[in-house]
């Protein structure tokens, strides 16, 4: 099945993300969940910044400071306060990070369903609201890569989704564990055989989102990755509608 047409007429190919080059934060976000994941991340680093300074001066007061503090040496008053003050940090810490569990457990209401079989090493993919839309993508050699390529990185069938709706995804494996992963979606399901995974996902803005297989699953697990397109939904709607045709 070729799915060359949707290449030519998104306006959205330029609007790419993905990892690149001495990038040292996350990714810009592409959903609602991993927006809240990236302020759980700044909020926990925040912790974390204070507490290294903070046990890095008391260090280096001891270093080099040769007065001593009696009440640093046995007090009952100090014991407490080192053994509460964790727990109360460690329960600002744990409120957020339950909270977001929940969230990505969640699944409201979704309008498409997409269902995703990790192979050795490709992945297929199935519209399940659809009749007969199915296919497989494989990674571009590096022979038959065009200049505006992606190297491992683009695929020769990019899954399309329209964006600003709820979206659900069932991951599944035909042989060994895959993991399907897009770090801008807040994205990661394990692929396991005999069982079926399900997330939801918003896409809340368009453009082409780059993902790898986070499971070591063979000798070519490097090379199977995952581009998705995120479009308007009449675009999307002709997208299908080209397809059914073709199929």
């Amino acid at each position: 099945m070729n799915l060359s047409f949707m290449y030519k007429e998104s306006p959205f190919i330029s609007n790419s993300t993905m990892a690149t080059w001495m990038t040292l934060s996350l990714q810009d976000s592409s959903s609602p969940m991993m927006e809240q994941l990236i302020f759980f991340h700044d909020h926990t680093l925040l912790i974390l910044t204070t507490i290294v300074a903070l046990v890095s001066y008391l260090m280096g007061s001891l270093f080099f400071n040769t007065n001593i503090n009696r009440n640093l040496l046995e007090s009952q008053t100090i014991e407490m306060i080192w053994t509460i003050t964790p727990a109360i940090i460690l329960f600002f810490i744990a409120v957020p990070s339950l909270r977001l569990l929940y969230l990505m457990d969640e699944i409201n209401n979704p309008a498409i369903t997409l269902k995703t079989v990790g192979h050795q090493w490709y992945w297929s993919y199935e519209y399940s609201d659809f009749s007969n839309i199915e296919f497989d993508t494989y990674m571009i050699p590096l022979n038959e890569m065009e200049d505006s390529s992606f190297r491992l990185l683009d695929v020769d069938n990019r899954i399309v989704l329209p964006m600003n709706t709820h979206i659900r995804m069932i991951v599944t494996a035909a042989d060994v564990l895959h993991s399907w992963t897009i770090p801008s979606m807040g994205v990661k399901v394990d692929a396991t055989p005999g069982r079926l995974n399900q997330m939801g996902m918003l896409i809340n803005r368009p453009g082409l989102f780059y993902g790898q297989c986070s499971e070591i699953c063979g000798a070519n697990h490097s090379f199977m990755p995952i581009v998705m397109e995120s479009v308007k939904t009449n675009t999307f709607i002709s997208w299908i509608s080209h397809l059914s045709e073709a199929s």
